[in-house]
């Protein structure tokens, strides 16, 4: 019974790290961009739902709702005053653009809120509910289900809507978009803020289970890192398996080998895979 509540709580985490991947996805396979800035989104999520509880008694909802938008605002601002900028130059610049705004937003961060862990208030998320004689927190099952709820309604929206449609023509030919009537622009920012807000969802349901402090982003970062390239670049739904899957790993190797391990047996079995399948589960060759 302990290992399948091992199991179950893995699935969970896993979700949130493909909610968090899932907005890194979208940025590269609308805009062929890597975006080294996007772990410290997360970060910023977590602080928000922090400021959102301590200052004005938000619960739950407020803050997680709070911390979409203004993540989506930030990335939308990011990308109108420097994305577009560095997009058209070498790779070296968009590389360097968003690392230095990385260590911007950390070191912020750090100037901020000081480099001391805080841990988000005591919630209704507090507490533990038994499911069939598995016990699991809240924070964490509540936290899980939004997550992959969240993930499906942005695959959804890129394939079934109006409005990804125009997301994905851009991503195949911006030429051929832009003589249809479409403004890649437009849609690019569109798609930098959905990127940012999914990853400030992601940052305050995560802040209800764990303690964090301004240089937790570089952990975020790397995990999404390695999720979408398991997964696949461009693929929503392959963060979502690749997610779970890093999630369900981690955790039972936490259980059989110790905390401390968890990370090494995840980029371990990571780089085999790639060695025999570099496009990642869902990626196009």
């Amino acid at each position: 019974m302990v290992f399948l509540q091992v199991i179950v709580g893995g699935l969970l985490l896993g979700a949130i790290y493909a909610l968090l991947s899932s907005g890194l996805t979208l940025i590269w396979g609308m805009m062929n961009f890597i975006n080294f800035a996007h772990g410290e989104f997360v970060m910023l999520g977590m602080y928000v739902a922090f400021l959102v509880v301590v200052w004005l008694g938000g619960g739950p909802a407020v803050f997680t709702i709070a911390a979409a938008v203004a993540l989506l605002v930030l990335g939308v601002g990011i990308y109108l005053s420097l994305i577009r900028h560095v997009i058209r130059g070498p790779m070296l610049a968009q590389i360097l653009s968003t690392f230095g705004l990385a260590l911007l937003l950390r070191y912020s961060a750090f100037y901020i809120f000081s480099a001391n862990f805080v841990s988000l208030p005591q919630t209704w998320l507090a507490g533990t509910i038994n499911l069939g004689g598995i016990f699991l927190p809240v924070a964490q099952l509540v936290g899980g289900v939004l997550a992959i709820a969240l993930t499906l309604a942005l695959h959804l929206l890129l394939t079934r809507s109006a409005m990804g449609s125009r997301l994905l023509a851009v991503a195949e030919d911006r030429a051929a978009a832009m003589l249809m009537g479409i403004r890649p622009d437009r849609m690019q920012m569109l798609a930098w803020g959905l990127s940012a807000g999914a990853a400030g969802i992601a940052g305050a349901l995560l802040a209800t289970a764990y303690p964090w402090s301004p240089s937790v982003g570089e952990t975020f970062g790397l995990i999404a890192f390695v999720v979408v390239a398991l997964g696949g670049f461009g693929s929503v739904l392959g963060s979502l398996y690749a997610g779970l899957i890093i999630g369900l790993i981690q955790a039972i190797s936490a259980f059989w080998l110790g905390a401390i391990y968890k990370d090494i047996v995840v980029y371990g079995l990571f780089v085999a895979l790639l060695w025999f399948r570099p496009q990642g589960l869902m990626g196009k060759v």
